[in-house]
């Protein structure tokens, strides 16, 4: 007979915050719960994530016992049956406040009719990142002032966004004036369009709740992406292969003065001790057209149990200790975003990070992507234009026309 310690698996979004967490929260679980399992981390990145758990079933057959999932594939996911129905575990022994204790906004994408499916993990909105060093600098204002006849101040529109970029863009300083994370995934480039999109009035879906990209706002977003992404006076030149971690590790190691990516970021640049901007930042809501509304993306991580996971007990037990107020403000004070609302007005971590109490302010412009059972293959071929909308002279017009055709093959 093998006489090893049984392991326990989850799978891990590849992020040293989420990764520290997690190793601690399950040291400290074990102390307070006696549980002898060994954990092994699955530290993936989010393609590999989506493609181990999702694809290729790694929940259902039981690969791990707990994934960090996004809620861009919870639906997928729940219909393929991957994931655990947490109800009965709820109802027995609820998390600590739930669900009162959590934003609204944080509890919806993992329901479906009745059935809970995963717990909030990390959250942040999409927001508005800048050096509030060099924004408030006198020397900086006086310059902006003479330069372009206007006053310096948080930029209330994409051009105004674009001139303040290039305003800063400082080469031979190492620093730029923003960093976009375009780097191939399905994800970041996604993401920058729809809130290109929302910001300047348009909508994702019409009326019949089909993906409709065919629009002036999305002409726009796209044209005005296109531009400044190619943009080497405003932009930093490694764009193209960041995903959203990478620009934010750039971002505070002080090199952008602006960028617009998930508030968790600029969390960490007050949190992370490599970071060199600590204290210098602030965030904001998203610049928008004259007239429209800004808005936000609200996507967030959830754990999950595996359907096929032979822990089931054990790993709701560990997520109602890993979910209680003290590991999420632990998260959060480790770089990861808490989800909790007394972690978001804790006072610690107004003090750690002054901007934290904006959270609220930021999920009230906050907008969800499609709920589709396909909006993973949906986000790729959006991925593609916007990939080609930046790498060939092709026409916007007939880039998006394009998406528009092999969208409506899939969305029926």
């Amino acid at each position: 007979m093998h006489n090893q310690v049984e392991t326990f698996r989850i799978a891990v979004r590849k992020f040293a915050p989420f990764e520290a967490a997690m190793q601690k929260f399950w040291e400290q679980y074990c102390i307070r719960s006696g549980c002898i399992l060994k954990l092994e981390m699955v530290v993936m990145d989010l393609h590999e994530l989506y493609d181990s758990t999702i694809t290729q079933k790694g929940l259902a057959k039981g690969d791990f016992d707990i994934a960090h999932i996004s809620t861009d594939w919870v639906l997928e996911g729940y219909s393929g049956k991957d994931f655990e129905v947490l109800n009965p575990y709820i109802n027995k022994n609820k998390p600590d406040d739930f669900p009162r204790g959590w934003s609204k906004s944080l509890l919806g994408l993992q329901r479906f009719g009745w059935e809970v499916v995963g717990l909030p993990f990390h959250d942040g909105p999409e927001c508005f990142i800048y050096r509030k060093d060099l924004f408030e600098n006198d020397t900086e204002k006086a310059n902006y002032l003479t330069q372009y006849g206007k006053a310096l101040a948080i930029p209330k529109t994409w051009e105004d966004f674009h001139q303040i970029a290039r305003f800063f863009n400082r080469p031979e300083q190492n620093l730029y004036g923003s960093i976009f994370a375009c780097y191939p995934d399905g994800h970041n480039t996604v993401f920058d369009f729809a809130l290109q999109l929302w910001t300047r009035g348009g909508t994702l879906v019409d009326k019949n709740g089909f993906i409709q990209i065919n629009t002036q706002a999305a002409i726009d977003g796209l044209n005005f992406y296109r531009k400044i992404v190619n943009d080497k006076t405003a932009v930093h030149p490694k764009s193209a292969a960041f995903e959203s971690v990478a620009a934010g590790i750039a971002f505070s190691q002080g090199e952008a003065a602006m960028m617009i990516n998930w508030f968790g970021f600029a969390a960490m640049c007050e949190v992370d001790s490599d970071s060199k901007v600590r204290g210098k930042i602030d965030v904001e809501r998203l610049p928008s057209d004259p007239g429209k509304k800004s808005a936000s993306l609200n996507v967030y991580w959830l754990y999950t149990i595996a359907k096929g996971s032979r822990n089931k007990g054990v790993a709701y037990d560990f997520l109602r200790f890993a979910l209680a107020a003290e590991q999420d403000k632990q998260l959060t004070l480790g770089g990861g975003i808490g989800c909790r609302i007394s972690t978001w007005k804790d006072e610690e971590i107004n003090q750690a990070i002054p901007y934290y109490h904006k959270l609220e302010q930021l999920h009230e412009v906050a907008n969800m992507l499609p709920q589709k059972q396909n909006w993973a293959a949906i986000a790729a071929i959006i991925d593609q234009m916007v990939l080609q909308a930046i790498n060939t002279d092709d026409a916007t017009e007939a880039l998006i026309q394009r998406a528009q055709s092999q969208i409506n093959e899939i969305d029926k």
